[in-house]
């Protein structure tokens, strides 16, 4: 609908009551704009036909890949998509990451928590309501400020600017985007798994991210001690999703699945099998097992048969079994087809190095039977991306028969390398990584996961610094304040951005010439104005 729709709309419900004294059309129309989601299913319906377009556009052009960046807060979120609209013009193709990780480690009530599915399961919906009610605000935010300088066009009689202004409301692009939300192993079994996702959809999230790690063993996907469950048990946390979607209506939500197993050698049990070669036996062929001699085993021993042999799965003091070294590779190729068979629409591998090659390789072996098998990438900070990329020159120099005799393999994170050719080659790899893996590996969406608590506690330690060294308040104001000013950084006037100037709105709509408002001449964030 235009803006003189919605003008039209409005007049026409307050000409049907009498008593609705003081309330004008266009102050409807425009409050009504600025809350254009009602609900968290709407945005959950409009954003999962946002990224079932971006999957489709992705399979007849790889170049056409999605990008998102995790956050931890509303605020967070919200000034990453003006950033982007301020910059680039358009959100599209651009998703926010809600990372369980950060959940554990800043918003748990038990305060810093490692990546264990520890914290409160509730925390994940509120960060998704969070995260859109500050996207919204700032959809709110942007049209007050096109509001206000459509009446000062009217009051200097520019009919022109007037009608240029319109058009922007009419062609507005909101702030709110997917949101691809992390739900860990489900938080319990699958009927946990089906309550926490409800909440989450009914939050915003048209994408819900699942890994098949143990529910009560999970373990960040970068570090050891990772335990893998059956694929159907997985499955069924798959289908739980689903059922969730659909009883909610958004009949495209999005399902990630994330297999852990190339960095798990652990499993939580012997999957049941009914017929050799079925799901349960593939599963259990990477046991590491070792042969029982009739009348060799011993009391209480779990033993499986194959054929007739029988064989001794090695299991752990913790009651935990093992798989082969050397399968994990196999492993992630086998639970990604499964995966995607039993209603899964994306994939995620977790990997312990952002090799192109390594993750092309799986993905060639699931294309081989599901063509349009797409990825979700996690360019993750536990990489050392600077040492990954020189190594692997190093590497790819050396079989070259080029001279690498002037680096150390070991030391090339050192400054010492830098300005080196080595060096040069490698960064342009980075730039270039999401580019050439959308294009060889088959990946989607590529993610960082915890970039922006790093940022904080990098730009944290900057400013501590500065403000408490030499520099004092000169800390704060050359290398924040000045910049926001120079750089455009909207929450520069950080009292529009907290609402004061919605407010100020509201209360002339409510109180008309009687309203007393704050953005008055006496406001300081007036100062900003150049």
């Amino acid at each position: 609908m235009s803006y003189q729709s919605y003008i039209d709309d409005a007049a026409k419900l307050i000409r049907s009551n009498e008593n609705w004294t003081g309330v004008t059309p266009e102050a409807v129309a425009r409050v009504r704009l600025q809350n254009r989601f009602q609900t968290g299913l709407d945005i959950a319906r409009y954003t999962a036909a946002i990224m079932r377009r971006d999957m489709a556009a992705y399979d007849n052009d790889p170049a056409q890949y999605t990008q998102s960046l995790g956050c931890w807060h509303g605020f967070i979120g919200q000034q990453k998509l003006i950033a982007i609209k301020k910059h680039f013009g358009t959100t599209e193709r651009r998703y926010l990451y809600l990372s369980g990780w950060m959940v554990a480690a800043l918003r748990s009530q038990f305060g810093p928590l490692p990546d264990q599915s520890m914290h409160e399961k509730t925390s994940v919906p509120a960060l998704i309501e969070e995260l859109y009610t500050f996207l919204r605000q700032a959809d709110a935010r942007e049209l007050g400020l096109i509001f206000r300088e459509i009446d000062a066009a009217r009051d200097a009689g520019n009919t022109a600017r007037e009608r240029e202004l319109i058009a922007a409301v009419d062609n507005h692009q909101t702030h709110v985007v997917p949101v691809i939300a992390d739900i860990d192993a489900g938080f319990g079994n699958a009927e946990a798994t089906y309550l926490l996702a409800k909440k989450m959809i009914e939050a915003g999230a048209c994408a819900l991210q699942i890994e098949n790690q143990v529910s009560d063993e999970k373990q960040c996907g970068h570090q050891d001690g990772k335990v893998t469950v059956p694929h159907e048990e997985f499955v069924a946390k798959i289908r739980a999703l689903r059922f969730a979607f659909l009883e909610l209506g958004v009949e495209d939500g999005i399902i990630v699945a994330r297999t852990d197993s190339l960095g798990a050698g652990l499993t939580k049990q012997i999957a049941f099998s009914a017929a050799e070669g079925d799901i349960g036996d593939r599963y259990n062929s990477f046991l590491d097992v070792e042969e029982v001699a009739e009348g060799q085993h011993l009391n209480g021993e779990v033993l499986i048969t194959r054929g007739n042999k029988v064989f001794r799965p090695k299991r752990l003091r913790s009651n935990l079994f093992q798989f082969r070294e050397g399968t994990g590779t196999d492993r992630c190729v086998l639970d990604c087809i499964n995966a995607l068979r039993n209603g899964a629409d994306l994939l995620w591998i977790e990997t312990e190095k952002p090799h192109v090659e390594q993750i092309a390789g799986m993905v060639d072996r699931i294309r081989e039977v599901i063509p349009n098998a797409k990825l979700v990438y996690n360019n993750s900070p536990s990489f050392n991306w600077t040492l990954n990329f020189r190594q692997q020159v190093f590497d790819n120099w050396q079989k070259e028969g080029k001279d690498v005799s002037a680096y150390d393999r070991a030391k090339l994170m050192s400054a010492d390398y830098d300005d080196t050719a080595l060096a040069a080659e490698a960064d342009e790899r980075i730039r270039t990584f999401q580019r050439d893996a959308s294009l060889r590996a088959g990946i989607f969406h590529h993610l960082i996961t915890l970039p922006t608590y790093h940022t904080a506690a990098l730009s944290t330690d900057n400013l501590a610094k500065e403000y408490f060294g030499e520099q004092g308040m000169l800390g704060y104001v050359a290398n924040v304040q000045r910049k926001e000013i120079r750089e455009g950084i909207a929450c520069v006037k950080h009292q529009n951005m907290a609402g004061s100037d919605i407010g100020d709105d509201h209360k002339e709509y409510f109180s008309g010439e009687a309203a007393l408002k704050a953005g008055g001449k006496d406001n300081t964030m007036n100062q900003f104005a150049a």
